[in-house]
């Protein structure tokens, strides 16, 4: 995760995203390196265009509870399965 947190951050910067200058931002970070994931990372975000990655994106919800929970009624309800789809490209990195 941290491999793609830096190369959002040489983005942000206007700063090519390749293997040196993201090992200089994880070495600054103070982060083993790991050229394995850094190869990785830059093979995943070659040809990615990333403001589209990004405006498309989904922003995680952010759930506050400021009450407690009612307590749930014994009702059964039925559950939906959901149909998991598998990520490729950049979505690959994070599963």
């Amino acid at each position: 995760m941290e491999y793609i947190y830096g190369s959002l951050l040489l983005h942000k910067a206007g700063k090519d995203i390749n293997e040196e200058n993201l090992k200089k931002v994880m070495t600054a970070a103070g982060i083993t390196l790991d050229t394995g994931r850094i190869k990785a990372v830059i093979a995943a975000l070659e040809g990615v265009n990333i403001e589209e990655a990004l405006s498309s994106s989904q922003a995680m919800p952010i759930i506050q509870s400021t009450a407690p929970e009612a307590p749930k009624k014994e009702k059964k309800e039925e559950k939906k399965e959901e149909k998991k789809e598998e990520a490729t490209g950049l979505g690959a990195l994070f599963g």
